[in-house]
């Protein structure tokens, strides 16, 4: 089975293992499947080997290695180029560190590198021109998903037990459906991107992580969540520590099950209407009565119309925060064409345009949010995706359509960007592969605040159906595997 973040840091601890020998291993796979997968690109293996011989903080994860996503979550004196040539070619490093970074290192984390990511994290699959693809170690001419692909190839190659990941509409939960592994969105507001941002994309965006385990993504939130001096916003404080949560015993819940894609527009793959039947049939084994229902609000037009206001007025401010970073304008020619395309779409809008898809957004929050409040259901359950990982090279736009790839993404965000609307919380579980043992990851969505109930269930779903056995053929080592 796969030696989890927990397990290693408790390894650690009592002293059957040295966070020298830790990162010496973790090292060794970085070295051997890097090239393969191209999952790290700004490696900080001295440094990393100075930190482990060093004097660790004494937090929950002392001694683990763990890699950071190249996407916000900056790292005084370490490359930020967030998928751009235009902040490569300016060999643009951070002057600070977030506190996102700050308490990853606390809490003991070891970190060896940053990982690949699409241009800005616009896309579903990391492929970006700067820095090339990342391939997915369960085959390696499919996508692992975006936009934090890099982290979820790497994790799932046994590089390491777990890595930084964010989603702004689906960047965690996409890549752990693609990779067969746990990815946890939070809250809004339950992680701080302090202290250069209260909230980006009008709150669509959440930090924590792409792990094996349930207990590893609960652990990791324990050592992170919690609002900065400043912070716009915060969520609702745990009655207890997260990871206390699992094997914590859920009750009986109500939980709706939903296959259809928001809107109908289109089937989802049969594999991924398999995965979410399967996990409702498993549900209702643990004892919870599972009944085809979803929040009827999801199905609104509007719903995407709102949220590309927001995303390609984020595209457009991403470019001009960017620009003033590096000191020039960032223009057409510095910047992948999709990129390009979606930050003119955002200058199309006025600014009362986007105050009207920010209430639009927050009335829809609210009828959704009744789904839970006054419908009675605890849990949703639907596929993470619409389909399974794609081919690498699929997402390229061609010359006389530059915003094809953002419409091919639609299928892989279209049942995850509504809770990035919504703010609540959402975790992608593996639980489902196709024949050709390709991963397919289902979501479980629960109401704003409530972590503690879906890391229950998850934990739950994980006893009855472990997952850990099941490994990609690249990244399987002894150092890696027990």
């Amino acid at each position: 089975m796969t030696i989890d973040a927990t397990e290693q840091a408790r390894m650690v601890r009592d002293g059957e293992v040295s966070p020298v020998e830790l990162v010496e291993d973790a090292i060794g796979r970085l070295e051997e499947f890097n090239p393969r997968l191209n999952a790290v690109i700004h490696p900080l293996l001295d440094e990393a080997r100075e930190t482990a011989a060093g004097n660790l903080p004494d937090g929950p994860f002392r001694g683990v290695p763990f890699l950071v996503k190249d996407l916000s979550c900056y790292m005084k004196g370490v490359p930020v180029h967030e998928g751009m040539r235009a902040l490569r070619d300016a060999g643009y490093r951070a002057g600070h560190d977030m506190w996102l970074a700050r308490r990853f290192r606390e809490a003991g984390f070891v970190i060896l590198g940053r990982t690949n990511t699409p241009e800005l994290g616009i896309l579903p699959t990391t492929e970006p021109v700067a820095y090339g693809p990342t391939h997915n170690p369960w085959d390696l001419g499919r996508s692992p998903g975006g936009s934090s692909g890099g982290s979820a190839a790497a994790v799932a190659a046994g590089i390491v037990a777990a890595a930084h990941a964010n989603d702004g509409g689906g960047s965690i939960r996409i890549p752990a459906s693609h990779c067969g592994l746990v990815g946890l969105k939070p809250s809004r507001g339950r992680v701080s991107l302090a202290p250069d941002f209260g909230e980006v994309l009008g709150g669509l965006v959440i930090e924590l992580a792409v792990t094996h385990s349930v207990r590893d993504a609960a652990g990791i939130l324990d050592a992170v969540h919690g609002p900065a001096p400043g912070d716009p916003y915060a969520a609702p404080t745990p009655a207890r520590p997260y990871s206390e949560e699992v094997g914590a015993e859920p009750g009986r819940l109500r939980i709706g099950v939903s296959t259809t894609p928001p809107g109908g527009q289109f089937d989802a793959h049969p594999d991924c209407v398999s995965a979410a039947q399967g996990a409702a049939r498993l549900l209702e084994e643990l004892g919870h009565d599972v009944e085809e229902s979803h929040p009827s609000d999801l199905d609104d037009p509007e719903q995407i119309a709102s949220f590309l206001v927001r995303w390609t007025a984020g595209v457009d401010w991403n470019l001009k925060y960017w620009s003033a970073a590096i000191g020039r304008e960032i223009g057409p020619d510095d910047v992948e064409p999709c990129t390009w395309a979606l930050a003119e779409q955002g200058r199309t809008h006025s600014a009362g345009d986007l105050l009207r898809a920010f209430e639009r957004a927050q009335a829809s929050t609210r009828r959704i949010a009744s789904w839970w409040a006054d419908d009675g259901f605890d849990l949703l359950l639907t596929p993470t995706c619409a389909e399974p990982p794609p081919r690498l090279g699929e997402f390229e736009a061609p010359p006389d359509n530059p915003a094809a790839p953002i419409m091919r993404a639609i299928p892989f965000g279209t049942f995850t960007a509504g809770f990035n609307t919504t703010g609540q919380p959402a975790i992608s579980l593996p639980l489902h592969h196709t024949e050709d043992g390709l991963p397919v990851g289902v979501q479980l969505v629960a109401a704003y605040g409530r972590e503690d109930l879906l890391l229950r269930v998850a934990a739950q779903i994980e006893q009855a159906r472990p997952w850990a056995d099941r490994h990609p053929t690249v990244g399987v080592s002894q150092g890696s595997r027990g």
